[in-house]
């Protein structure tokens, strides 16, 4: 079934049960599991196996939520306000998203369409250079640009409406910017030395600029923050020490981050 929000018929199979199979029959098969697993940990088995236990327990809570899996159902939104997000992937993705965080979900992430894309005016993402003989410009002026108008502050003000926003962190961000000179397809390509991130909500000041670039877009000239700070920032934002020490692969130390939050940008 269609993955993409903006399908009329939008679902999730994963949250839904095959049709002779109840809820209950499945916690039964999962409680002979245990029974079974009770057994194979008297034998020598791998971690991989036994951090299986955890993802089957969150499975089941999943399923067993009526709660969550009515949070996708968005044809129960009405068409105003679908509209009002715009019938497009992100435009239901975003509504979606919402929809997630009324349900208690921690973490969303939209996408703004299915694929990276940037050679059509009608779909794809931001990945626009010019390829086969396209324009960037046109492509995000036409496409990008207008979506992303009517989308993104729809959001903000229906998380604000609803009470959710001073407690929801919403970043709107790329991992690049984009070249200063324009390459020989009348477009520009993948810069990293300088691009600007959107923060708002979560214990984030409203209408706040911090930073500047030159006057070319090349390098920062005021305020430069380092994608560590960015990250330290969103930690400090959601209660977490910025400095927490984590264990990666061959249980070697790392830290979550290694910059600084940006304080002036907290209310």
């Amino acid at each position: 079934m269609p993955l993409d929000p903006n399908s009329p018929n939008f679902s999730l199979p994963e949250l839904s049960l095959p049709a002779n199979l109840s809820y209950e029959r499945v916690s039964q098969r999962r409680e002979l599991q245990k029974m079974i697993d009770a057994q194979a940990r008297m034998m020598d088995y791998s971690a991989a196996a036994k951090g299986l236990d955890a993802y089957y327990e969150k499975a089941l809570a999943m399923l067993a939520s009526p709660k969550l899996r009515e949070a996708f159902n968005l044809s129960a939104e009405p068409d105003k306000v679908r509209e009002a997000y715009g019938r497009t992937t992100y435009g239901q993705g975003c509504l979606l998203a919402r929809r997630l965080v009324e349900a208690g979900v921690k973490f969303v992430t939209v996408y703004f369409a299915s694929n990276i894309g940037g050679q059509s005016t009608t779909e794809g993402g931001w990945d626009t250079h010019g390829f086969n003989n396209t324009r960037m410009f046109p492509i995000i002026e036409k496409y990008h640009l207008p979506i992303t108008e009517q989308t993104l502050p729809t959001f903000l003000h229906d998380l604000d409406d609803r009470g959710l926003l001073q407690d929801t962190l919403v970043v709107w961000m790329g991992e690049f910017g984009r070249t200063p000179k324009i390459n020989e397809n009348a477009s520009r390509d993948h810069w990293p030395q300088c691009y600007t991130t959107l923060l708002a909500g979560g214990g984030v000041k409203h209408g706040f600029v911090y930073g500047a670039s030159d006057k070319n877009g090349m390098s920062p000239a005021e305020n430069p923050v380092r994608p560590d700070d960015l990250a330290a920032t969103i930690f400090y934002l959601l209660g977490i020490d910025p400095h927490t020490e984590v264990r990666a692969v061959g249980n070697r130390p790392v830290l979550i981050s290694e910059g600084k939050p940006v304080m002036d940008v907290l209310a």
